[in-house]
């Protein structure tokens, strides 16, 4: 299940900071391609890290030693990717827009500190 999570929070994570990933030199166009093919799983993404996030969060609520940032993070991945989706709009301009700015530029650094937190939980050990 920690695995889920993880592995919620680095996709998720790509999926909102592509915006800043498609401005690197030579490998931003093959991003954006990649982001593209992902994208219509976005939602599943979100889901995924939603559900985990929230039920780690309640574990460590109840039993755990003290909340984490995986969860906490894994839970705003999951708001950001479902958002519309649970508010029933579309934001505007998300998609048609060239540069980060505005709320896109925070999505995409929640993004990538979405991203290392993901790596990071990788590597800690669960118990």
């Amino acid at each position: 299940m920690a695995l889920l999570l993880d592995l919620a929070n680095i996709v998720g994570g790509f999926l909102l900071a592509i915006a800043v990933l498609r401005m690197l030199p030579r490998v931003g166009d093959d991003l954006g391609r990649l982001a593209g093919r992902v994208a219509p799983i976005a939602w599943v993404v979100g889901l995924v890290a939603l559900v985990t996030g929230g039920y780690y969060l309640i574990v460590h609520l109840v039993s755990g030693p003290r909340v984490f940032h995986f969860e906490v993070v894994g839970i705003g991945v999951g708001l950001a990717l479902l958002w519309g989706r649970l508010t029933g709009r579309r934001s505007s301009g998300v998609e048609q827009s060239d540069g980060a700015t505005g709320v896109r530029l925070l999505l995409a650094i929640f993004g990538l500190i979405a991203i290392v937190v993901g790596i990071q939980g990788l590597f800690t050990p669960d118990g």
